[in-house]
């Protein structure tokens, strides 16, 4: 197969939808010589924050000069964009030549096991693990989980430190119906002696992560108990016990980001034993470049695009656009995913003046006849962007699903080029 072809038979996987276990991948990695047994990584795992987490930690080690794999999903611009190097995603060569390898395994598991076929997801992984493994090993490997925890794809490997940035409400299908139940779930990449960085305002959730730290013997870092961040007008400082990192500027805005920045260099303190390069001057200077993909990010210079997909990073978006852009003329247009509580996040940024509604060329995207009729709808998200006005006093957002905003980052970063 060459690169398309390639694509096109990972792509096809998706048919066989989300099949939540592990034992397809440990089996098809088995076949492999078990790569994952040879990653040394961080498994970065939570409802939102988690993209921007591993980026932050990317930026750091490779300013540090370490060879730094990531694993992240969706992609916004280009599928390579998942499997990374350094910030630089998988060549189509090195993704083709692993297809090539991997194909006939993954055709061979259904007729040879009690199991299903493989899932996209599960394939991407198997990719993932055999390229840090064996075709490029690397120093460190960021890995982001899918949908859960405990069932995810990733839970195979032996991590050197767990972070989750955040627990919400968002494939409860899947993983609970309400946050401990989900919880519980996340937590099921926990291993023992493995420490365990984290983020909550929820009782319940901390229970959850405490209850099985204790009953696996692992040290947590509570953020805002056991480290915390000050800030200091537009920057922040960082601070654990004696260790401190003064006058942090982040290039992404909002306050979620210095939150997750703050369990980056938890992280990145936890490892630098076995990291000895890092230092204060390199986090500064990484956390200062450091930009996520569709992730409040400015395309155009009055219009920001952000995947806001899910009732938590909606009120993160609010809360953004309230403290840092109160003076100017909001508005909005959304789209979703089918699932997704849209009324709900709907009924948040009602309190923007102008709030849009359409659909998108994807499967599983909302039809627009099934959104509130309340709201104004534009068939197709091109009408809307026409009718932008270059006024500075105006900021246009696009928000909602991720796969919404990589359809639209992509048309209009081709067509302003």
């Amino acid at each position: 197969m060459d690169y398309q072809e390639s694509l096109d038979w990972i792509h096809s996987k998706l048919k066989f939808g989300t099949k939540p276990g592990i034992e397809r991948v440990k089996w098809l990695l088995n076949e492999l010589g078990n790569p994952q047994e040879k990653v040394k990584g961080v498994h970065v795992i939570g409802t939102n924050g988690k993209g921007s987490t591993v980026n932050y930690l990317q930026h750091i080690f490779t300013a540090a000069g370490y060879e730094v794999g990531t694993f992240t999903s969706p992609f916004i611009m280009d599928f390579r964009e998942r499997i990374s190097l350094n910030g630089q995603m998988i060549s189509k060569e090195e993704l083709t030549e692993m297809v090539n390898r991997i194909e006939p395994i993954v055709e061979r598991l259904p007729k040879e096991t009690p199991w299903e076929a493989a899932t996209e997801f599960e394939i991407i992984t198997v990719l993932m693990f055999l390229y840090f493994g064996e075709v490029h090993p690397v120093d460190i490997a960021f890995i982001e989980a899918g949908m859960g925890g405990l069932h995810d794809s990733t839970n195979v490997f032996q991590p050197l430190v767990i972070v989750c940035p955040s627990i919400g409400l968002d494939h409860q299908a899947y993983l609970g119906e309400d946050h401990a139940a989900i919880a519980r779930n996340k937590t099921g990449v926990m291993k023992a002696g493995v420490p365990v960085v984290y983020a909550t305002e929820r009782q319940d959730v901390v229970g959850v992560f405490e209850e099985r730290a204790n009953m696996l013997t692992s040290k947590t870092y509570l953020l805002e108990r056991d480290f915390s961040y000050q800030e200091r007008g537009e920057k922040f400082d960082f601070i654990y016990q004696d260790e401190r990192v003064d006058s942090i500027q982040l290039a992404m805005p909002g306050q979620h980001q210095k939150a997750n920045a703050s369990l980056a260099i938890m992280t990145t303190l936890l490892l630098k034993e076995s990291y000895p390069n890092i230092s204060k001057t390199k986090i500064l200077s990484a956390l200062s470049t450091s930009r996520w993909l569709g992730r409040t990010e400015f395309i155009r210079h009055n219009l920001m695009i952000d995947g806001a997909h899910n009732n938590e990073s909606v009120q993160v978006l609010v809360d953004l656009l309230k403290s840092s852009y109160s003076d100017k003329d909001i508005h909005i247009l959304f789209a979703a995913i089918e699932g997704k509580p849209v009324t709900d996040m709907l009924r948040m940024l009602e309190e923007f003046a102008s709030l849009t509604v359409t659909s998108f060329d994807f499967p599983k995207a909302l039809p627009l006849e099934a959104y509130p009729s309340k709201y104004i709808q534009v068939p197709s998200w091109q009408e809307w962007v026409t009718q932008m006005e270059p006024d500075e006093q105006r900021l246009y957002i696009v928000t909602g699903s991720l796969y919404f905003i990589s359809n639209i980052r992509q048309a209009l970063v081709e067509k302003d080029k």
